[in-house]
């Protein structure tokens, strides 16, 4: 018999316990409050997904980025290893499009949508890189260097402004990529 008792009373105090949990559960509240809980629960993303776009040339140009910032870190041949391709931002691969047909310093590039991505060197001209595959959601992990459609290599430029998030933007001359003290220029017409 007090085996019985037992089984009955560890029965109620799971059954107490389980009703205790599941009113407090949010999968049981109705729908309307769980989109409140879990909109409050969305949490920023630590690198914010950007877009710029411009006209170079009666060109449209797009670019959709993730933009880490700085926040004291050694950027250059640290954060992003020299000699290594980086996604040219965080997050998902950098996305550029392009309206129409263009030159990218110097090389035809057909109308479409690229990853970019960049092998920063230490004392050399950094290799830009367009790729066919754009929707990379992990970047560089899933880079697949056959799908390159465009590699040239452009000098950076190292100044005294810092520039804490990263920017990518369309200037008149093409896209210009600035973060720390690096500023990088790739011409396109």
């Amino acid at each position: 018999m007090n085996d019985l008792r037992k089984l009955f009373f560890s029965l109620l105090v799971f059954s107490i316990c389980f009703g205790v949990f599941s009113c407090s559960n949010p999968s049981s509240k109705s729908n309307e409050t769980m989109t409140e809980d879990t909109t409050n629960d969305v949490k920023e993303r630590a690198s914010p997904l950007k877009t710029t776009s411009g006209n170079i040339g009666g060109k449209a140009v797009a670019v959709e980025y993730g933009a880490p910032s700085v926040k004291g870190r050694v950027i250059w041949g640290d954060l992003v290893p020299y000699g290594e391709v980086w996604r040219t931002g965080a997050n998902e691969a950098t996305n550029v499009t392009f309206e129409k047909g263009v030159k990218v310093e110097g090389e035809a590039v057909e109308a479409g949508r690229y990853s970019l991505f960049t092998i920063p060197k230490e004392d050399e001209p950094w290799t830009i890189i367009l790729n066919s595959d754009w929707d990379l959601e992990h970047g560089h992990f899933q880079y697949n260097e056959e799908n390159d459609v465009l590699r040239v290599d452009v000098s950076p430029t190292f100044g005294t402004d810092h520039q804490e998030m990263l920017s990518i933007e369309v200037v008149n001359k093409g896209i210009e990529i600035k973060w720390e003290k690096a500023k990088v220029l790739v011409n396109i017409e």
